[in-house]
């Protein structure tokens, strides 16, 4: 099991702060591997690493406010982020990188490569000034597992946990909406047209299981630690062994396919009902403000989850 590194980042943002700040951030001072292309030129620069991932994703998710601007990508636009993203899905070990990055630029995509200390693996980040997301990709072996936000900084803590997911699973995917869930269009659980949602379109279609990470109120269901259900979909056996790991490891786990979970069963979110349709593993996890605020609690609910993928 790879070593957990979940420490968090002090960071103050005193007024709502424009997603282009993230692009400015993961610039400023680290210069880049190709020369940076203006608007007639090609390729598009591709960015050295950010010195920590835990301190992009806590900046990231702090950014997002309620109050935000917020517009969703078109349909064409969807499907150009899905078709621009897929090579690293694919197998992103061999791409060209600079022209993978050129080819996000027109979409306000900026692409970073880098190592991250944690786990020695190189990785591929990609952040948008547009709020449609960020997307970071293990690049040691093609995409098998993808792991999703989709309420960064209103379910708190599930950014840093599902950093921790994806440090844990050589070839994982994480998936961070761009968006606070309250913004006005922009809760992408419950929503069809953003870019989260096209993304996690193109995995369900391609058989990839996805672990939804949410949250919930320790007093919306007192003593219990985790709620797992398969959305709109059927327990299979991969979600069947995690919830069975995670009560092995001392978690009060409610099982929607057992009994009623306080409505926090997640049957009308939209990544799973598109996982139903495609008989794809989806896990939507919904845990409680104390496990989610305690990291000592985390091994418990990650190392399940990790034993449980398909071999």
């Amino acid at each position: 099991m790879v070593p957990l590194n979940c420490a968090a980042m002090t960071f103050s943002a005193r007024k709502w702060i424009p997603l282009v700040a993230i692009t400015v951030a993961l610039l400023a001072g680290v210069g880049v591997l190709v020369g940076i292309s203006g608007d007639d030129e090609a390729p598009a620069a591709v960015v050295r690493p950010p010195s920590d991932l835990d301190d992009v994703l806590a900046g990231f998710a702090e950014t997002l406010r309620p109050d935000a601007r917020y517009e969703p990508p078109s349909a064409d636009e969807r499907k150009e982020i899905v078709a621009a993203l897929r090579p690293l899905i694919e197998d992103g070990r061999g791409i060209d990188r600079p022209r993978l990055a050129d080819s996000l630029r027109p979409l306000g995509f900026t692409l970073t490569v880098g190592r991250d200390p944690a786990t020695g693996r190189e990785y591929a980040l990609v952040a948008d000034d547009r709020a449609w997301g960020l997307y970071l990709v293990d690049l040691s072996e093609p995409v098998r597992v993808a792991v999703e936000v989709p309420h960064p900084n209103s379910d708190l803590g599930t950014e840093r946990i599902g950093l921790a997911l994806f440090r844990a699973m050589p070839g994982a995917a994480l998936l961070v909406a761009g968006t606070h869930r309250r913004v006005e269009r922009g809760d992408v659980a419950h929503r069809t047209d953003s870019a989260f949602h096209a993304v996690a379109t193109d995995l369900a279609e391609r058989d990839i299981p996805q672990v939804q990470v949410h949250g919930f109120h320790d007093d919306s269901l007192p003593d219990t630690d985790v709620v797992i259900s398969p959305g709109a979909g059927k327990a299979g056996a991969m979600i069947r062994r995690i919830a069975g790991g995670m009560a092995d490891e001392g978690l009060a786990t409610c099982r929607s396919w057992e009994r009623e979970c306080g409505r926090l069963e997640g049957t009308r979110n939209e990544q799973g009902k598109v996982a139903a349709e495609h008989e794809a593993d989806f896990v939507h996890l919904e845990l409680s403000r104390s496990v989610r605020d305690d990291e000592s609690q985390w091994p418990k609910l990650i190392e399940p989850i990790a034993d449980g993928l398909p071999k």
